[in-house]
């Protein structure tokens, strides 16, 4: 298959997603006012609780067994060393460009988590059903593969984000968050939205004791213990969509219960269905409000022509780059497969634009909401001609 065709067909699942974050874009407009401040926040709510959750359980049931998963155990790990070399190209870009401390945080999340949720989800499954599939797999086995895929790789990037990042963003948070100490609740109003977020303390939570009051060691981690506990960041961690792949890896590794829940001739192969039903709109929720928020970036902000430069630099030349030398070195080592699909897969993950989560965390802490707006709205732009050169290519090298 010639490399011309080859950046036919990537250019389609590209094309797809651009129409949809239009309309997104559209329907966030005074015009139509859809998806307003309001809307967005429930239908993102809608996104994280119900519709995520059940197509990332749904997915990884369906397609996740225990031999499977030891064949895909380098993908997770695939995933954790994007958002270091991501990171440490982040903290080179804030060196560098100096922007204003309540960014580097910003910045940092931008070049080190990249949104394989909804793009994979989309991405993948639309070139299995291309004609002539280029990965040579049955169209039906390829896109449930994908999806497996692609589930799998945000389940591992929400541990991730709401880890690391969360606590990286929180320590830069500017003083535009307005705290109101009596409820422990911040009020934040940006853009003509008001919303409630919850406050934890920034960083490791510290045991406050009078001098002359002396306590237990035991007592000490005690109340350290329970201090971590109770923090946001820690249930974030434990978010819906974390608990739905957990869920659906025990069901899909565990073969009692996958056959109750899997197949046609299931005793409850309703519920699954019903799942997969509610599943099914998570893709397109979650595109359209990528849409939405990119409406913010239109007004601009105040983030430097350099940082935003830099970050599209990283995410659209330096990572995908790196990403060919981590896969190509994986395999001189044998620690993957010869499969042309799972190391397209491993690949794409480098040449991903930044994840929408972190505009979610943005929009708790109440900073930072405009200048993301506008990153990610100059790496959408630049994404339609680079992500499909980057789809082309990679096909090219693995088929």
């Amino acid at each position: 298959m010639d490399i011309f065709h080859l950046f036919i067909i990537s250019l389609m699942p590209v094309l797809k997603v651009l129409l949809v974050i239009i309309a997104g874009l559209i329907l966030a407009t005074q015009r139509f006012d859809l998806l307003g401040c309001d809307a967005r926040r429930h239908l993102n709510k809608m996104v994280f609780y119900v519709f995520y959750p059940a197509l990332i359980g749904c997915s990884l049931a369906d397609t996740m067994t225990l031999e499977g998963l030891a064949d895909l155990w380098f993908l997770p790990v695939n995933v954790l060393i994007t958002c270091v070399i991501g990171s440490i190209l982040g903290w080179i870009l804030v060196i560098v460009t100096k922007p204003p401390r309540h960014l580097w945080g910003l910045v940092i999340s931008c070049t080190s988590a990249a949104n394989l949720g909804n793009m994979l989800l989309i991405i993948l499954p639309a070139l299995c059903k291309e004609k002539n599939n280029p990965f040579g797999e049955v169209a039906s086995t390829c896109s449930a593969n994908g999806k497996a895929y692609a589930s799998l790789s945000l389940a591992i990037q929400i541990i991730y984000i709401w880890s690391v990042l969360y606590f990286l963003l929180r320590m830069y948070a500017n003083n535009e968050v307005k705290e109101t100490n009596s409820n422990n609740s911040i009020i934040v109003a940006a853009n003509g939205c008001t919303r409630d977020v919850l406050h934890d303390p920034v960083g490791l939570p510290q045991i406050q004791n009078d001098r002359n009051q002396k306590v237990s060691t035991t007592v000490k981690f005690k109340q350290l213990f329970m201090k971590i506990m109770r923090s946001e960041s820690l249930r974030k961690i434990f978010a819906p969509a974390t608990i739905a792949a957990i869920v659906g890896f025990l069901i899909g590794i565990a073969t009692p219960i996958r056959k109750t829940f899997i197949g046609d001739s299931a005793p409850l192969h309703v519920i699954y269905s019903a799942a997969e039903l509610i599943g099914n709109a998570g893709i397109p929720s979650i595109t359209l409000i990528v849409g939405a928020n990119l409406l913010k970036g239109l007004s601009g902000s105040g983030v430097r022509p350099s940082v935003i430069i830099g970050i599209l630099i990283i995410r659209n030349i330096f990572l995908p780059i790196s990403g060919i030398g981590v896969i190509k070195a994986a395999k001189h080592l044998s620690l993957v497969d010869e499969n042309s699909f799972y190391l397209f897969t491993l690949l794409i993950q480098y040449a991903i634009p930044p994840a929408m989560n972190i505009g979610t965390i943005n929009q708790m802490l109440g900073s930072g909401e405009s200048e993301f707006s506008m990153i990610m709205l100059w790496n959408y732009i630049l994404a339609i001609f680079t992500l499909t050169f980057w789809i082309g290519f990679y096909m090219w090298l693995v088929i």
